[in-house]
């Protein structure tokens, strides 16, 4: 039996990065922690403990396969730059499904104190 596979494109409003796409078995992790474990920076001021607003992403397609938005990821959210329907918090997006393909976008990050570059 085949093993789950997830497929996660990245892309990114900086125009000095490139779109990536990974595969692998995610399921059970955050986007945040995916982003960062494949050499990929997404800020994250508050330590991943949804209180902040930095790791800030767009999810496109895919926000089916990720753990539902919490009343308190939504307060933060309306604090982010540019929040859309579509805005969601990396540290908070847990992915369900084995098989999701996820597209997300991380917006300008250069507008964020103490962002690295």
């Amino acid at each position: 039996m085949d093993q789950p596979m997830n497929k996660i494109t990245v892309k990114f409003q900086e125009d000095r990065h490139e779109t990536k796409v990974l595969e692998g078995d995610f399921k059970g992790m955050h986007l945040l922690d995916v982003v960062e474990d494949n050499g990929m920076h997404l800020s994250s001021n508050c330590g991943a403990v949804c209180a902040c607003s930095t790791c800030h992403i767009y999810v496109e397609e895919g926000m089916d396969s990720l753990a539902e938005i919490s009343d308190r990821e939504e307060d933060f959210i309306d604090r982010a730059i540019d929040p859309t329907l579509e805005s969601r918090l990396g540290c908070q997006c847990k992915l369900l499904d084995g098989d999701a393909e996820i597209v997300l976008t991380v917006p300008d990050q250069s507008l964020i104190i103490s962002h690295e570059h």
